[in-house]
C-alpha cells in the first residue's frame, strides 16, 4: 500500500485469540467471540491509518519508510532516518494522532447523521454492554489517542515532546530528557499493571526498551556525525586465499577473535568467508574442503574515506557483520559492528570525561 510494505507479527494472532476469549465470556455466544475479532480487525485498521499518516508525512520530507508491523500493542512505522529540522519531526510525530482524531471525528458525524446519536463512554464499553460497531470504534479511537499522546517517550506523544525540547536545546539532550520522561512513565505503567491491567506491562517494557534504544540509536549517530571508516575500520587483519582449506581458517578462528575473513586472490578481494558459512561447510563438506567452495562472493564494501554512518548502515541493510574496506583497489582492512560499537562507547567515554574535566575546571575558577 503506496509502496510501504504492512507486516503482521505473529504473536498478533494471539491478540485475536484473546479478543474471541473476552467476547465470548462478555457475551456467552459463538457470535460475540466472532464479532470481538472482527471488531479487533476494525480498530487495527485504524492504527494502520495512524501508521499511514506517519509515514506519508515523513515521505513528504524526503524519510522513507521500511515498513510498518502490527504487534499486540499497536502498530509500528520503521522509518529510515529522522528529519534532522525539529519542526519536520514535529509534523511527522503528529501526524498519526491527527488521523485517529479524524477517524473518532468520521465516526461522530456518521452516528449523528443516522439519528443514533453518540451514546456514552460506559454504555458501549461497559460490561454487558450492545456491540454498537461505530460508537465503540469511535471511543476506543479517542481513548488511544489519549494515551497515545502522554509523554511516554517513544509513543508519539514522546516524540512531540523530543521534537518540541529540540527546537531549543541540542537533539542528544532532547532525546535524553524524553527517554528520561519516557522511562519515568513506564514504571508508572508497569506498577499500574501489576495493580489493574497486566497488558499495560506489556507497553511499559515497549516504551523502556525503546527509550533506551532511541537514546543509544541517537547517541551512536551523533559521535559517528563527520567520522570516516578510516577511523573506526580493524587494520590488522587475517586474510585467506581461495585454496586455503576449512582447516586453515578454523585455526585462525580459534586462534584470535576474527569471525569473518576476506578471501584475497592476487592482491584482489574475490570474497568473504564468514562465521556462518565456515560452519555450514564445516558440517557439509569437512575441514578439508576449500574456503573457495565456502565463501560469500556477493559481499559488500567500504571507502576508508566514506562516512562510517553510512557504511554502518549498509552493514544493517546486508544483515552481515564486516565489510572489506577496498581503497583503490586494494585491501586496506575491514569493519564491524562490533568495532562501530566500540569506537562508539570510547568516544562516548572520552566527552562524558572532557565534560567532568570542563565543569570541574569552571569550578575551580568560580572558586578563586
Amino acid at each position: 500500500m503506496a509502496g510501504i510494505e504492512v507486516r503482521i507479527h505473529a504473536t498478533f494472532v494471539l491478540l485475536l485469540v484473546w479478543a474471541a476469549f473476552i467476547y465470548y465470556k462478555e457475551f456467552s455466544t459463538t457470535a460475540g467471540a466472532v464479532q470481538g475479532v472482527f471488531f479487533t480487525l476494525a480498530l487495527f485498521a485504524s492504527v494502520v491509518m495512524h501508521e499511514f499518516g506517519h509515514a506519508l508525512v515523513a515521505r513528504r520530507y524526503g524519510v522513507r519508510t521500511k515498513d510498518i508491523t502490527l504487534l499486540p500493542i499497536g502498530g509500528v512505522a520503521r522509518l529510515e532516518s529522522m528529519p534532522e529540522r525539529p519542526r519536520e519531526e514535529l509534523a511527522i510525530a503528529i501526524a498519526g494522532p491527527m488521523v485517529t482524531l479524524t477517524i473518532a471525528w468520521v465516526l461522530w458525524l456518521a452516528l449523528e447523521l443516522s439519528g443514533a446519536g453518540v451514546p456514552a463512554f460506559t454504555a458501549v464499553l461497559g460490561r454487558g454492554a450492545p456491540v454498537d460497531w461505530a460508537a465503540r470504534l469511535m471511543w476506543v479511537n479517542l481513548y488511544l489517542l489519549f494515551f497515545n499522546l502522554l509523554p511516554a517517550f517513544p509513543m508519539d506523544g514522546g516524540r512531540v515532546l523530543r521534537a518540541a525540547l529540540s527546537l531549543r536545546l541540542s537533539p542528544l539532550r532532547a532525546t535524553a530528557i524524553a527517554a528520561g520522561v519516557g522511562r519515568a512513565f513506564a514504571l508508572l505503567f508497569g506498577l499500574l499493571g501489576l495493580l489493574y491491567n497486566p497488558f499495560l506491562v506489556l507497553i511499559a517494557l515497549f516504551v523502556w526498551m525503546g527509550a533506551a534504544g532511541e537514546s543509544a540509536a541517537l547517541q551512536q549517530r551523533t559521535l559517528l556525525s563527520g567520522v570516516s571508516v578510516e577511523r573506526v575500520m580493524i587494520r590488522e587483519i587475517r586474510t585467506l586465499a581461495p585454496g586455503d582449506t576449512l582447516a586453515t581458517a578454523l585455526e585462525h578462528v580459534l586462534a584470535g577473535f576474527q569471525h569473518d575473513f576476506p578471501v584475497v586472490d592476487g592482491g584482489k578481494v574475490t570474497g568473504v568467508l564468514t562465521r556462518t558459512g565456515l560452519l555450514a561447510a564445516l558440517g557439509k563438506s569437512g575441514p578439508d574442503s576449500r574456503v573457495a567452495d565456502a565463501m560469500d562472493t556477493s559481499f559488500r564494501t567500504a571507502d576508508p574515506h566514506e562516512p562510517a554512518e553510512r557504511a554502518l548502515a549498509r552493514l544493517r541493510e546486508c544483515n552481515c557483520q564486516t565489510l572489506p574496506v577496498l581503497d583503490g583497489g586494494r585491501l586496506a582492512g575491514v569493519v564491524t559492528l562490533e568495532n562501530v560499537a566500540e569506537f562508539v562507547m570510547i568516544e562516548a567515554a572520552l566527552r562524558s570525561g572532557g565534560s567532568r574535566q570542563g565543569n570541574a575546571d569552571s569550578t575551580r575558577a568560580g572558586s578563586r
